[in-house]
């Protein structure tokens, strides 16, 4: 019988997918996605190499669990932060400062250069936890446009835009939030 991690077989399931996404971060800091191998994922990982199988299918598989898996703990995180929100330039200045500090803990993305090497139905289910994302941040943005605390245009475009803002890492935080929140109250 193989050895359970854990107490229970759930815990067993949930522990061998963490060290597995750990591994694959790990991997992919020192070498690219098309040259790993589920071998390699395994090995990494410390479980067997028949093991990796019983929880994902193929490397893509992996990748759009570790992105389901940082999606909904993100959204965890950031759902209980706004919950304590007075309003919506405060949920939208939550909603920044939220991103920005829990960037250094979640993974947001791997890059153009793997998501080339995934398969269109990969691709398609990743950006499904990117919608679920960009859907909090597109509530705050009307809600402050019926308040009337925001004048938007575009929200499309401003969604983009916010994004842009919280990936750069050469800006101080503070000024990125007052970046956003100025350009969401300034008159058109």
């Amino acid at each position: 019988m193989p050895k359970i991690i854990g107490g229970s077989l759930e815990e067993h399931r949930e522990r061998t997918r963490r060290l597995v996404f750990e591994a694959l971060s790990a991997l992919l800091a020192r070498r690219s996605f098309d040259a790993l191998t589920m071998a390699d994922l395994a090995a990494e990982a410390g479980i067997g190499r028949t093991v990796i199988y019983n929880h994902f299918a193929d490397k893509d598989a992996v990748v759009v669990a570790f992105a389901s898996a940082e999606t909904d703990r993100y959204l965890a995180r950031l759902g209980a932060a706004l919950d304590r929100a007075t309003g919506p330039a405060d949920a939208m200045r939550i909603y920044v400062r939220e991103h920005l500090s829990l960037s250094d803990e979640f993974h947001f993305g791997f890059g153009p250069e793997l998501y080339g090497m995934l398969s269109r139905d990969s691709i398609a289910e990743i950006r499904e936890h990117v919608m679920a994302v960009e859907s909090v941040l597109r509530t705050i943005i009307d809600d402050g446009i019926a308040a009337g605390e925001f004048t938007v245009d575009d929200v499309p475009s401003t969604m983009a835009l916010i994004h842009s803002s919280l990936s750069t890492r050469r800006v101080a935080r503070a000024a990125v939030e007052h970046y956003v929140l100025h350009a969401l109250t300034a008159p058109t």
